[in-house]
């Protein structure tokens, strides 16, 4: 989940992608790009300096962090867009 509790994030694994899925209205909010096989696990919520709130997930089998802007109403134009 997103600091806000609203968005479910979830790794898909074969497409090496990080799911956004709006629990409010059972949408998919944002599909982001990350690195190969990214962790399934909970990840760490933090606020970064430049991107606001951010979601972090490790990737199995290498050193690779994600960072995940998730905040969609402050920070429209980072939303589901990798920060790092």
């Amino acid at each position: 989940w997103d600091a806000s509790k609203r968005y479910f994030m979830v790794a898909a694994n074969n497409s090496n992608k990080i799911a956004a899925i709006d629990a409010k209205d059972g949408k998919l909010a944002g599909l982001t790009e990350v690195g190969k096989i990214p962790h399934p696990g909970r990840g760490a919520n933090f606020v970064h300096p430049k991107f606001g709130p951010v979601w972090a997930t490790g990737h199995l089998g290498d050193e690779t962090i994600s960072l995940i802007s998730t905040d969609p109403e402050k920070h429209p134009d980072n939303a589901w867009a990798a920060a790092r």
